[in-house]
């Protein structure tokens, strides 16, 4: 049996289709509203963000950028004529939403236990919950009940894979595909990275890339080629331990689209046994279009040392990719960050480098990784082990001002209500819409939080709430909702 783990839903915010609506049913039918009101509450938040760890280039926060971007303006927009100079600014509204500061008044910590006491043995929550709340700006643990206890994370593992990959990579690294002609121009080899965002329309271009350079070479037509395709970039099993399974697919370093089967860009979905393969036929395919004739069938081998590259694609920003990483817990995306990590940090890209490579950087980083175990960059195995003190730091760490490389790990957190695996738990009205930010986690008896809210005193405070034990995640996760919602009122 397929272990359970989040099924996001595609309903309202969606950073890589557009904007979208929030439906409400009411009365037997439903009524479209613009997320209008409650985004007054969301941005507080993003305003907190924004301001604490400053603005970035990349991933979704659109409405975080413009927040950012204010406080270097004199105006708003110009609608009339535009001026020799350019545009006059219009005359700007007061700041309404004050900046994160270390001097606000400190947290009480006796008074959020009195808040978080009651709340913490909800009988939703299992056997078992361990929690850590710190302030960011000092990094002093508020709460602590079991802080320094190792459990399993399920999801909320993508947090430490995403710092570590930004921490090692840099925000702005993008992981390229690349085309590989020999040098008698008879063989070209379709050479994967590590992309599993790679989709049709990329192989496309690089088909037509591909073909320009095989007629610069005096082949008008182009070919004919033999078609390779070369995935030794990853070594190590190619199978998660819990596969085949419809939420990850086979880990490997060429395919298109995650694998998946239905045209789905997140969630559970059918996916192929065989990305690679399906990668090469699809780019076997876009090379006849483009005018290039492929002799048999596409077979793997590796490109030759003195192959020339004819061809490349490279991915969105890490920082867009970790964003997407956290926002739809997408475990396809996370297990690819963490065999790049290990690549950079000098280590095999499989399960067993991963590990080591994620380890190594989160202690350069100085972070607690005592009892911490990491199986896999998803969550998906049973086997990882963080501590809700490690989640806290990561988070604190990112929010750090002098890091602002590692602020997608924070930018990427679903926002109550409105985004990712967080957009159904929290209802319109409710005090947490649109103020908690927090990364999902969910297995089978497993139930997780961990993300930020600001709390009335203004200060940005990280939480981590992991249970086990419990018998349905129906009953974990109003309990989890409530104590990360708790927070925003202390």
């Amino acid at each position: 049996m397929a272990e359970q783990v989040e099924e996001p839903s595609v309903r309202p915010s969606d950073p890589w289709r557009g904007p979208k609506f929030l439906t409400t049913k009411h009365n037997g039918s439903h009524t479209w509203q613009v997320i209008a009101g409650s985004a007054t509450l969301g941005l507080a938040v993003a305003a907190g963000a924004v301001l604490a760890a400053g603005p970035w280039d990349n991933g979704q926060r659109k409405a975080e950028r413009a927040l950012a971007a204010a406080a270097d303006r004199t105006g708003g927009a110009h609608h009339g004529r535009t001026t020799p100079e350019g545009p006059r600014p219009a005359p700007s509204a007061p700041a309404v939403l004050p900046a994160l500061t270390a001097g606000k008044a400190a947290q009480d910590p006796a008074g959020l236990r009195a808040v978080l006491t009651p709340l913490v043995d909800a009988p939703g929550l299992g056997k078992k919950l361990a929690a850590s709340v710190v302030d960011t700006a000092t990094g002093e643990q508020l709460y602590g009940r079991g802080a320094t206890t190792p459990m399993t994370p399920a999801s909320t593992i993508k947090i430490a894979t995403t710092t570590a990959a930004l921490s090692v990579l840099g925000p702005d690294h993008r992981i390229a595909t690349t085309a590989a002609l020999s040098p008698d121009s008879r063989t070209l080899t379709l050479v994967g990275g590590g992309d599993p965002t790679l989709a049709k329309a990329d192989l496309r271009a690089m088909a037509a890339e591909a073909a320009h350079a095989l007629r610069e070479d005096g082949e008008d037509p182009a070919g004919p080629v033999r078609l390779t395709y070369d995935v030794s970039r990853y070594t190590g099993p190619e199978l998660h331990p819990i596969s085949p399974n419809e939420n990850i697919a086979p880990v490997t370093a060429l395919m298109i689209d995650e694998g998946r089967l239905d045209g789905s860009d997140r969630g559970p979905a059918d996916r192929t046994d065989d990305p690679a393969g399906d990668a090469a036929r699809a780019f076997a395919e876009a090379l006849e279009k483009a005018g290039v004739q492929v002799t048999g069938a596409p077979r793997e081998a590796r490109a030759a040392d003195e192959a020339r590259t004819v061809a490349t694609h490279r991915s969105a920003p890490l920082s867009a990719l970790a964003e997407r990483t956290l926002t739809n817990s997408d475990n396809d995306i996370a297990e690819a960050l963490a065999r790049q990590t290990a690549i950079a940090k000098g280590e095999k890209a499989s399960f067993a480098g991963a590990r080591r490579a994620v380890t190594n950087e989160l202690k350069k980083l100085q972070l607690p990784v005592g009892g911490a175990h990491f199986a896999d960059g998803s969550g998906l195995d049973r086997k990882d082990r963080v501590t809700p003190a490690l989640l806290t730091a990561l988070l604190a760490r990112a929010a750090d001002p002098d890091r602002p490389g590692l602020r997608p790990v924070l930018t990427g957190l679903p926002i109550a209500g409105f985004s990712g695996t967080l957009d159904g738990r929290y209802e319109r009205d409710a005090a947490g819409t649109g103020r908690v930010r927090a990364k999902t986690g969910t297995l089978r008896g497993v139930n997780s939080l961990a993300g930020t809210v600001v709390d009335r005193q203004g200060r940005l405070l990280a939480f981590a709430f992991l249970a086990s034990g419990s018998t349905s995640a129906a009953g974990a996760e109003p309990a989890l909702d409530a104590l990360a919602t708790a927070l925003t009122g202390v």
